[in-house]
């Protein structure tokens, strides 16, 4: 083994309840809350604070008021007991399974409009075949999915234009094409294709500001003149469909999400030609810093076979 013997005796301490502790200190912000919730008294939880720190020799916690904020050191830390806790999560996982216990845990990062119908179906199909696999889903935004599996705080990812970053492997992608989704009676849905400058004319829905779908109109938008400056925004697409159901506003998505109404005939869906519009890329994003672990890895798997099977019948709706 490499290392001194004072390195392995200090890597074998770090591993004691020091660091939950610490850990629980980060997610708290506060001795007080930590030790409510570990059922173990502040002065012990604060020894093991200061141990750390000394033994470390740096300091881990800023006080900001009565609260701790995490300084720059207790950041790094806290990302190595997190991706420690969660490799140890996944090997007990992959013990149980050579056991034939078939037990483990997935936890997914999913955009919003992966949640609407395509996740459900997905993660419907898996627990028929894995029904000891306990399945937990974030649903958030796009940057945010991807920032949770480059934290090590979800195994697999489902997001659009992920950030290039070497934390991230893009394990599968799709490109869906950007489009206007209206109601069948507005007075463009007799168009098969649109400009974004058309629908500019029109009462409109933004996706917020920082979402991957927003940045693309944005960059279209300022080379439009006159371009209107009063729009509905929201960072909820199940919000824009309703409003472009009910109130005859314009709103941007891809097909993906949009399934059930566009299927139920509410919604009619108009590609948009604009070059930057074109394609929105749809990936799943796993940790390059970690290999997945048995579960995940039979999730992973099981989901790019479901998309690789769904998604071309989205290519085909396209083509006509």
């Amino acid at each position: 083994m490499s290392g001194s013997v004072g390195d392995r005796d200090r890597a074998r301490n770090l591993y004691a309840p020091a660091m939950r502790y610490f850990a629980k200190v980060a997610e708290h912000g506060s001795i007080r809350a930590a030790s409510r919730d570990l059922n173990v008294a502040s002065s012990a939880v604060n020894r093991q604070i200061l141990w750390l720190e000394e033994a470390l020799g740096l300091q881990l916690f800023e006080r900001v008021g009565r609260r701790l904020r995490l300084a720059q050191a207790g950041e790094v830390l806290l990302a190595h007991v997190r991706r420690t806790y969660s490799d140890f999560d996944g090997t007990m996982a992959e013990l149980d399974a050579l056991k034939g216990l078939r037990r483990g845990t997935v936890t997914v990062a999913t955009a919003e409009s992966v949640s609407e119908a395509l996740l459900p179906s997905l993660v419907g199909s898996f627990r028929r075949t894995y029904p000891g696999i306990h399945i937990k889903v974030v649903v958030t935004s796009s940057r945010e999915a991807a920032q949770l599996v480059e934290a090590a705080e979800a195994d697999v990812g489902f997001t659009f234009d992920p950030p290039e970053t070497s934390a991230l492997t893009v394990a599968f992608h799709h490109d869906l094409i950007i489009g206007a989704l209206m109601a069948p009676d507005h007075p463009l849905s007799s168009k098969p294709e649109l400009t974004l400058a058309e629908c500019l004319k029109y009462p409109i829905a933004l996706p917020a500001e920082g979402l991957s779908l927003r940045t693309r109109i944005d960059a279209v938008r300022r080379t439009i003149p006159g371009a209107s400056k009063t729009y509905v925004e929201s960072n909820s697409l199940r919000l824009m469909r309703a409003l472009a159901r009910q109130d005859g506003v314009i709103g941007f998505q891809t097909r993906i999400g949009s399934e059930e109404d566009l299927n139920e005939g509410r919604l009619v869906f108009r590609p948009l030609s604009d070059s930057p519009l074109q394609n929105d890329r749809l990936c799943i994003v796993t940790s390059s810093l970690r290999a997945l672990a048995l579960s995940p890895g039979m999730f992973f798997d099981h989901a790019v076979a479901a998309l690789k099977g769904h998604l071309p019948s989205l290519d085909a709706e396209k083509a006509s």
